[in-house]
């Protein structure tokens, strides 16, 4: 797995270590994250484990963010791409400055108005972080969260922790500790149960590492919102556009086909009316379901999943990715998903949903 230019020199008994890391096999614990349960991680941690625990967002797969061996075991354990970077976790202010070679002018007015949240800030890194967390990159992802199962953990630490998402490459992000068990069972040594996790899909990533702001993932904080503090904000090719098949992502889900069940989705950007019409006109085979709102699924005449109550995008987004996990468990062969609009509150629902289906999107 090509982590970055220097694991070129690795002799022979780093390779040896690194295999036999990739096929070391645990028997996976889930405990409560109480004291006793955050005792145990940190414990786990401290010795360059791994440990999954909530976040407000998603659950994440944590390790040491100073610590290159540690770091490789969540790359293993996913099967995450080595270019793809992690997200530095932290739980004060001042744990950013020793992270960045440069502290951005505009970096205390996001942190005032966004921290503790869901909200993830690219900046220049410093020599403290290995590029093995950044995928090679200059910059480093950073993030407060505020659930408190992850910041008990840090703060027990004492350091900050490097953590995607604790799902297998490309499925859709866990939200509960029996997701993280059902994709990383026999791969990892500990799960926190922190409970479900509110938000439900991954925090908003805005860089401040060149002359301008952008927006490299939309998430529960809105473009309009991080415009409300920074002023204009550009958006990055590859958050609306399928990025090239070769092109090193910038920031955690950009990949081209992300968040995605083993069922076929297909986007489907319209009203109720257009929607329903759509499943209609189409000679759909079987196992299609309908993911929809609220009576939508009962008017649709197919088996449906429901986001929620009618078109409440904040619902929308906390049950996504159970809603795509259940197609599975139910057998679908193919979900019909809407999404009724592809801008303001319905960007981070829409951007999950498109790299979902692959980028292919039906406009009615």
């Amino acid at each position: 797995m090509n982590f970055n230019k220097k694991s070129k020199k690795i002799g022979w008994a780093e390779k040896l270590l690194d295999k036999m890391a990739q096929n070391k096999k645990y028997k996976t614990e889930i405990v409560s994250a109480d004291d006793a349960g955050i005792a145990k991680a940190e414990k786990l941690l401290s010795s360059g484990q791994v440990v999954a625990v909530a976040t407000e967002t998603v659950y994440g797969l944590a390790a040491s963010a100073f610590h290159d061996g540690a770091v490789k075991k969540i790359f293993f354990a996913k099967q995450r791409p080595g270019n793809n970077p992690l997200i530095v976790h932290i739980t004060t202010l001042n744990m950013v400055y020793p992270l960045v070679s440069e502290v951005p002018a505009k970096l205390n007015k996001l942190a005032e108005k966004f921290w503790p949240g869901p909200l993830t800030i690219v900046m220049k890194k410093s020599g403290l972080i290995p590029l093995i967390v950044t995928g090679g990159l200059d910059t480093v992802a950073i993030r407060m969260p505020s659930h408190p199962s992850i910041r008990k953990l840090i703060d027990v630490c004492g350091y900050p922790l490097a953590a995607p998402s604790a799902n297998s490459s490309g499925k859709p992000s866990p939200t509960t500790a029996q997701h993280v068990f059902d994709d990383l069972n026999g791969k990892i040594p500990l799960i926190l149960d922190g409970g479900t996790c509110e938000v439900g899909v991954e925090s908003t990533v805005v860089s401040l590492a060149g002359e301008k702001p952008v927006l490299l993932r939309p998430g529960a904080i809105t473009l309009e919102q991080l415009q409300s503090v920074l002023g204009k904000v550009e958006v990055a090719k590859g958050v609306n556009e399928a990025p090239a098949a070769d092109s090193a992502p910038l920031s955690p889900g950009m990949s081209y086909r992300h968040y995605s069940p083993k069922a076929k989705v297909t986007l489907v950007v319209g009203s109720e009316d257009a929607y329903l019409k759509y499943l209609s006109e189409n000679n759909l085979s079987e196992n299609v379901f309908a993911l929809c709102f609220g009576h939508e699924g009962e008017k649709s005449g197919l088996p449906y999943l429901s986001l929620g109550e009618f078109e409440d995008s904040v619902a929308a987004q906390h049950n996504l990715f159970s809603a795509l996990r259940m197609a599975d468990e139910k057998g679908a062969s193919q979900v019909i998903a809407r999404c009724p609009k592809k801008d303001g509150e319905w960007y981070a629902l829409f951007n999950r949903l498109q790299r979902s289906a692959g980028f292919e999107v039906i406009e009615l």
